[in-house]
């Protein structure tokens, strides 16, 4: 078994043991110069899906291939392109569609199976290992309890996004917190936010929640609520693309090209897609008591956003706009 799930007998908290995921290529650091991702090395791989061409062949927009250093029962490589370098900000809009849609079909694919867990990681800062543009899809058994951060059920979207519950910070021998995907659980509401400054678009609310826990961190949820991502419609999928293309392009101007970030989609009802900025690094304090240390401001940031989300003023980020986040707590 190359990984084995293991909970804290004290804090009740999950965590995987998977040390084969150590001995994963770093081409960051010279380890594997050629990288398997890209066109050519379609024979080494036991491919599950892919957009365009056939099997084993080299005309292929889009392939989905089972990670080598697994750490869930079933964890997939979806790689965005042949392009070795562009990601949403660079590749045409046509694809980022692709690979979201690619996205809804893996998820829709195991979405019985267990807790579907989506996930973007770039630049080191993001924890990447190999620098071809990739997203990850894990499936975490149902019994799992992850503490991910959710849209309250309780509140409509009349007015904007609805309140967020933070799953509640550890606490050694505290209880058992969180809940499981896509249901209410049993995460005390730490916090309502009820008036967020939104952008809007056809789709979707962009928000920064006031409690956010990273600077820069935006918040993507749809206008329909009440669904889980594998029930996003080609009209939503066009309009995320778009959101998600935009927000990394200005992102860029503002952090730096290649800026580390992640992103996750929410896998239960009431999904989301929460981009974080990894500009910043955690200190002692922040892992040892579950609070984090934000040293943006929510409202600048949305502010940002809805300056420059329908026409980036390229020249005034670089000179009012750029962020210094690179501090440690």
């Amino acid at each position: 078994m190359d990984f084995k799930f293991l909970q804290n007998p004290i804090s009740k908290k999950w965590v995987i043991l998977a040390p084969r995921r150590a001995k994963r290529p770093d081409i960051s650091k010279g380890a594997e110069p050629i990288c398997p991702f890209c066109l050519g090395r379609e024979m080494g791989e036991n491919e599950v899906y892919r957009v365009g061409g056939e099997p084993n062949d080299s005309n292929w927009k889009i392939r989905v291939i089972p990670n080598k250093y697994p750490f869930a029962p079933i964890h997939e490589v979806i790689i965005h392109s042949p392009d070795h370098h562009k990601n949403f900000d660079e590749l045409p809009l046509h694809q980022v569609e692709l690979i979201i849609k690619t996205y809804r079909q893996r998820f829709i694919t195991h979405q019985k199976k267990g807790q579907v867990f989506i996930f973007h990681n770039r630049g080191e800062g993001g924890g990447e290992s190999l620098p071809h543009p990739h997203t990850q899809l894990a499936v975490i058994p149902s019994d799992i309890k992850m503490d991910i951060a959710r849209l309250s059920v309780e509140a409509s979207y009349s007015s904007g996004p609805q309140p967020i519950s933070w799953p509640a910070s550890p606490r050694l021998g505290g209880p058992s917190q969180g809940g499981p995907a896509g249901g209410s659980g049993d995460n005390p509401e730490l916090g309502e936010m009820k008036h967020e400054s939104t952008v809007l678009t056809p789709h979707f609310y962009l928000f920064c929640p006031k409690s956010s826990q990273w600077p820069d961190e935006v918040w993507i949820a749809p206008k329909k609520r009440g669904r889980a991502f594998g029930e996003i419609t080609d009209g939503e999928v066009a309009d995320l693309s778009y959101t998600l293309s935009r927000l990394v392009q200005i992102f860029n101007l503002r952090h730096g090209n290649d800026f580390p970030f992640n992103f996750y989609i929410y896998p239960g009802g009431d999904w989301y897609l929460r981009i974080i900025p990894r500009i910043k690094t955690l200190g002692g304090f922040e892992l040892g008591t579950g609070i984090f240390v934000n040293t943006q401001d929510p409202n600048e940031t949305i502010s940002f956003i809805k300056e420059h989300f329908a026409a980036p003023n390229h020249e005034k980020i670089r000179t009012h706009h750029q962020a210094d986040y690179e501090r440690r707590v």
